[in-house]
This record gives C-alpha cells, sequence and structure tokens, in this order.
C-alpha cells in the first residue's frame, strides 16, 4: 500500500488511514457478514491509530490504544475482521495463537516473541516498499551484469594486442549467436573492418564494435529474444545451513541470533551455476534492489511503525483462562497470562533489530468462552482489554449473504474452480437458501461452528461434481437447485448421528 509522507510528528502509515469508521465498515462489510458491533470497535480503534499521530507532541505519547477483546463462537469472522483491519491500515500484523505460549521455565515459545515477529513483519513490509521504489534501478542494473557476461565491455583503448584479439574473436562470436537468434533485419551486425596499421587504432574500432554489439544485444535482452539463453552466473552463498537448532526446545529466538552470528564469522562462498537469461535477470534483479536499499533506513521506519501503529491478534486467548480455581492441573496457563500482562501494558523488548515498546501497540484479543469467561482472566489483563465485543452467531439469513456478497464468498470460489475446467457451475436462488438452512439446523443441533459449516456442506454438495468433471461430466454448464441440495444431503441433515462425522 501507499505510505504517507512523513512529518515531523508522523509515522508513516498507510493512506488508507485516512478512511472514516463509516468508510472503514463499508470495507469489512465486503468480506465479513454481520457483527456490526465488532466492526464498530475495530473502526474506531483504526480511526485513533491515525488520530494520534496528528495530536501535539506533548499529550501524543499519554494517549494509549484501547484494546479489544472479542467475544463469539468460533467461525462467526473474528479472526476475519482482525486480518481485515490489518490490511486496510497498511500496518504490520502478526495473528498469534495464546496455546503456543508458556510460562518461562516450561518448553514453549516466550510471550515476547509475538513482538519480535511484529517487529520482523514491519521490517518486511518497509523493504518490500523500498524494493517496489527500486525495481527499474535494480532491472537496469541487473541487464547490464547480463550484458557483461554476453559481451565483456571494453574500457581501456590502450589494450594490448592479445586482449584485442580475444575480445574480437568473442565479439564476432557474439555476432554470429546474434544473427542466429534473432530473424530481425535490424539487429543484423556487419563486422567493420578494422586498421591493423596500429594497436591504437585497432582497439579504438574493437571498443567501438564492442559498445554497439552491447546496444543490439541490450535490445534484444529487453524485448526478449534472449530469454531462453544459458548463462553463467558467480553467486555468494552463505555457508552456513539454515537449521534452528534450539527451536524445539522454545528458543527458536536465540536460535536464530546464533544462526546469523555465525553467518557473520563464517566466510561466504561462490557458486557457479548456469540459468536461463529470464531466471538470472530474476535473481540479479533482487540482488541489485538489495544493494540499493539502505537497511539502516528501513530498520530505523519499520521500528517506528511497529511501535505506533503495530497490531497484534491474539488469538484463543479463552483457552489460557484459569478454569477451577487454584488446583488447575495447567500450572502454565495463568502464568502466560502474567508473563502477556506487562506485554499488553507496556513494556521494552529486545529483538535483533533494537528495542520495541509496545505502549502503543494495538492488541485485539479473542476468544468463544465457551467454558471459561471473561471474568477468569485475571483482573491486571482484563484491566487492558477494556473494549469488550460480543460477535453474535449466524443466522440462515447471515448464511445466504456469506455464500453471496463477499468478494470471496464460498460459491464464487468454486465457481472459479469449475471454470478453469471449462464448466459453469451455476446455484439457483432456492439452492442457496436450502444450503444456508442445512448449515443453521445442522449447527443448532451438532455443535456450532460457524460459518465453517458452510465449507463442510459444499464439499459434500459437490464432491461428486468435482470427481467426475471432466471425465464423466462433460457439460459446460451445471445447476444446481434446491431438489439437488435436498436429495444430496437429506440422509447427512436428517441424521444427527451422522451429521457429526459427515458435516
Amino acid at each position: 500500500m501507499n505510505t504517507l509522507t512523513n512529518s515531523k510528528n508522523e509515522s508513516s502509515v498507510s493512506n488508507n488511514s485516512y478512511l472514516t469508521p463509516h468508510q472503514i465498515v463499508a470495507e469489512l462489510d465486503k468480506f465479513v457478514i454481520g457483527q456490526n458491533d465488532a466492526k464498530k470497535s475495530v473502526a474506531i480503534a483504526l480511526r485513533n491509530r491515525w488520530r494520534r499521530q496528528r495530536v501535539e507532541a506533548d499529550i501524543k505519547d499519554e494517549i494509549m490504544p484501547n484494546n479489544i477483546i472479542m467475544i463469539g463462537p468460533t467461525g462467526v469472522g473474528k479472526t476475519e475482521i482482525a486480518r481485515r483491519l490489518a490490511k486496510l491500515a497498511g500496518a504490520p500484523f502478526v495473528k498469534v495463537e495464546a496455546t503456543k505460549y508458556t510460562e518461562v521455565g516450561y518448553v514453549g515459545r516466550d510471550v515476547e516473541s509475538m513482538v519480535r515477529d511484529l517487529t520482523e513483519r514491519a521490517v518486511t513490509m518497509v523493504r518490500d516498499e523500498q524494493i517496489a521504489e527500486k525495481q527499474d534501478a535494480a532491472k537496469e542494473a541487473a541487464e547490464n551484469r547480463i550484458l557483461d557476461i554476453l559481451i565483456p565491455p571494453i574500457n581501456n583503448p590502450n589494450i594490448n594486442k592479445q586482449h584485442i584479439n580475444q575480445q574480437q574473436s568473442a565479439n564476432i562470436a557474439s555476432e554470429n549467436s546474434l544473427q542466429e537468434i534473432s530473424n530481425d533485419p535490424n539487429f543484423v551486425i556487419v563486422e567493420d573492418s578494422i586498421d591493423t596499421d596500429s594497436n591504437s587504432n585497432q582497439s579504438e574500432n574493437q571498443a567501438n564494435d564492442n559498445q554497439e554489439t552491447r546496444k543490439k544485444f541490450a535490445k534484444m535482452l529487453k524485448s526478449g529474444l534472449l530469454d531462453n539463453r544459458m548463462i553463467e552466473l558467480d553467486l555468494v552463498v552463505d555457508n552456513v545451513p539454515s537449521v534452528n537448532i534450539l527451536g524445539p526446545l522454545g528458543m527458536d529466538d536465540l536460535g536464530m541470533n546464533l544462526q546469523e552470528m555465525l553467518g557473520g564469522m563464517m566466510p561466504k562462498k561462490n557458486k557457479k551455476k548456469k540459468y536461463k537469461v529470464s531466471e538470472a535477470l530474476v535473481i540479479l534483479k533482487k540482488e541489485e534492489a538489495d544493494k540499493l536499499i539502505d537497511m539502516d533506513n528501513v530498520i530505523k521506519e519499520a521500528l517506528k511503525r511497529a511501535e505506533n501503529s503495530g497490531i497484534i491478534f491474539i488469538d484463543e486467548i479463552d483457552k489460557v483462562a484459569s478454569r477451577g480455581g487454584g488446583n488447575n492441573p495447567e500450572v502454565s496457563r495463568e502464568g502466560v497470562q502474567r508473563d502477556l500482562l506487562p506485554i499488553v501494558e507496556g513494556s521494552s523488548v529486545n529483538t535483533k533489530y533494537g528495542i520495541v515498546r509496545t505502549d502503543h501497540v494495538l492488541f485485539i484479543a479473542s476468544g468463544a468462552f465457551h467454558v471459561s469467561k471473561p471474568s477468569d482472566l485475571i483482573p491486571e489483563l482484563q484491566g487492558r482489554f477494556p473494549i469488550r465485543v460480543e460477535l453474535k452467531s449466524l443466522t440462515e439469513d447471515d448464511f445466504v449473504k456469506i455464500l453471496t456478497v463477499p468478494e470471496n464468498a464460498l460459491i464464487k470460489q468454486y465457481q472459479a474452480l469449475v471454470r478453469s475446467e471449462n464448466v459453469e457451475l451455476l446455484f439457483t436462488d432456492d439452492a442457496i437458501k436450502e444450503i444456508a438452512a442445512i448449515a443453521a439446523k445442522v449447527n443448532d443441533e451438532v455443535t456450532n461452528i460457524g460459518a465453517r459449516r458452510l465449507h463442510t456442506i459444499l464439499t459434500t454438495l459437490l464432491e461428486n461434481i468435482l470427481f467426475d468433471i471432466p471425465d464423466v461430466m462433460p457439460e459446460n454448464q451445471i445447476v444446481i437447485n434446491a431438489e439437488i441440495v435436498h436429495n444430496t444431503l437429506k440422509e447427512i441433515s436428517e441424521n444427527i448421528d451422522l451429521s457429526k462425522f459427515i458435516l
């Protein structure tokens, strides 16, 4: 996404951060059906990030984000809201599972690693943006490197005769290759006669011939005529295998730092390999882009974004809530909450790019809270999530909209898959209503898994069609109506015991 121009008191955030809360909700409506209360809360939170960047400097640091906890059954859109919100903001965003973290002293990830993940994401974002800005210069540099391999340049006119003869042979060979590759008469090279009276004249003519040949090869390179030609690249590769030995012990970040340290100590080695010109262009373009960007500026900007516009989405937070008092055998649950508390309250976390303060990072937590409830979290942690939003269970009407309205609706996805076989898959309105009715019924009678129920139902409904196309079903159009839906799913939807296993 495009970024705002930096000002004295502003961090770089996305242009989309200028969206008003109503506009943010309208964008979320394209992907998430219902849940207006949750959309309203996150829209205000996102707009407040932008508002904070524009307030006076003396009070700016005092404005803390209102962290949000979303409560609702699985499959109602909690994760999707957070993911789409981060895309709208163009902000560094990480989604973590609370169940992966353990109290210090136990095997598992420590809670600070979520901040390191956020910082890594921010660095990647800023780096990709700067690389995108340098694409033209990187492409030109990569093309010049390929030309240097195909037609080595002659920079010194006073070269010795042996070098002249070698370069003349190389140029003649290149010209012959040029005439073999291209049928365009504009690319045909006519070898100029070389004055042999003096080495100086010969070297000057040879240099001119070299430049003309390079220009014509450059024109062919840009037009793609050399894409299939093989060239040899001499690339620098790391001499340290990328194996994280300490990862299984829960010390993944330490393992990566040790690997980087060893990589810096070990000498680099060159590896020669042949590539097609088209492949070599991609590799060299990436190398040249890496040379053009200033990593110090990238890291500085990334740390600023992580601190001021970063979003951490903590899913399944209800799984670390204590259930049943102090005799709980899962001793690390409350420990995770205690370790999480300073991160959410605001602390300094040491990352490989520098210190990151979490005071202004927006935390969004979510959980179904079927067994436990938000009040089971330790009081201090509850206080750090002042905004609580309850997401409602999906109704039959919601399922109809989920199947048809979003840009990534399930029916649109299946239609795109079948269209790849040159077959049009059509659903009648009554078929969509029947699918929604079955999904709502099974959710009520078996287990409420929200919109994910539609995945299982559509997979079962279309299983034979997807299997038979194109061998058994050569039709160009398949229409699914309510009768087909009812007949295909009747036995499963009416048999509760069977639904537990199938749907």
